[in-house]
């Protein structure tokens, strides 16, 4: 696919509209890092709902900054999202008689430009933004350009290392390969899903996945790794990417604001089972978990 052809299609995905519930949320995720923000991506499969399904929906957006150290107030953070992007947040809003639920991201745009591009072993980004995104809000034309080119980018990283995975039919099959490279970025990452999520993916969007895997397979021809190699990197690339997983969920213990909150949220949507949470639990969430925990079992929350 001739990069301007890609670009146009990532492009026109990027500037559909979304619900005003959505826009409030964005906009209150960018506010928090001030002049600091560039840009806010919408991704996940809250795309597909409309706004009266949110209140009980977990919103997911990636904040774009240009300097971690305009970002946060203090350089723990800052130090933080640079050694280790990006940093997680959750956050509720009231909204229109309702509460809001998001978690975000933060990271830098070259950061984020560096997780889409042919070298990065760390599927992360790759595998979450070859996926439908909406660009909410954009500081300048320039920023657009450049997340639109990472995306296209993203697309093309996907389905390079994954059309090496399938064989005799599949090769010839757009869905296929995208099957094959969502099954194997799962398998690289720390998840709760199955790795059969990723039929799930496809099928959700099968005419956009099959638009852009019918031109890659076209500009691919010839230059694609063999099996052997790829299945070698894919396996060097499951153990980066669950070193990297399980370091993102200790440093979250320090830097994840709402942590607490978000537990809680998520006890109760799955079992319906709430308990009272002070602020001192919310300032110091390593300290307060035993208790918590604790109480939530004895209320009947897991087992």
């Amino acid at each position: 696919m001739a990069p301007d052809v890609l670009a146009a299609l990532i492009a026109a995905e990027l500037h559909v509209p979304v619900g005003p519930a959505a826009r409030a949320m964005a906009e209150f995720c960018h506010t928090r890092h001030g002049d600091a923000a560039v840009a806010v991506l919408f991704y996940g499969s809250c795309l597909r709902q409309p706004d009266q399904t949110l209140a009980d929906a977990l919103l997911d957006f990636y904040v774009i900054v240009d300097d971690y150290k305009h970002a946060y107030d203090g350089n723990l953070l800052a130090w933080a999202n640079a050694m280790l992007p990006p940093n997680v947040f959750y956050v509720e809003l009231p909204w229109q008689g309702v509460q809001l639920r998001a978690k975000y991201a933060v990271i830098s745009l070259r950061q984020f430009a560096e997780g889409c591009a042919p070298m990065a072993r760390n599927v992360s980004i790759w595998a979450r933004f070859c996926q439908p995104t909406r660009l909410i809000w954009c500081r300048d034309d320039t920023t657009d350009k450049a997340l639109t080119a990472a995306l296209a980018q993203a697309c093309r990283t996907m389905f390079a290392n994954a059309l090496p995975l399938c064989e005799g039919v599949d090769a010839a099959d757009p869905l296929a390969v995208w099957r094959a490279g969502f099954r194997a970025t799962y398998a690289a990452e720390l998840r709760s899903e199955s790795t059969e999520r990723a039929v799930s993916i496809v099928a959700a969007d099968e005419a956009r996945y099959r638009a852009i895997g019918v031109a890659m397979l076209k500009e691919m021809q010839g230059v694609v790794s063999s099996r052997e190699t790829a299945l070698r990197n894919w396996q060097k690339r499951r153990r980066l990417g669950k070193a990297l997983n399980y370091l993102r969920l200790v440093k979250a213990a320090f830097t994840f604001d709402g942590a607490v909150d978000y537990v809680m949220w998520k006890v109760r949507r799955h079992s319906g089972v709430v308990i009272p949470v002070s602020d001192w639990q919310r300032r110091h969430p390593l300290l307060a978990a035993p208790t918590l925990a604790w109480k939530l079992y004895r209320r009947g929350a897991f087992r």
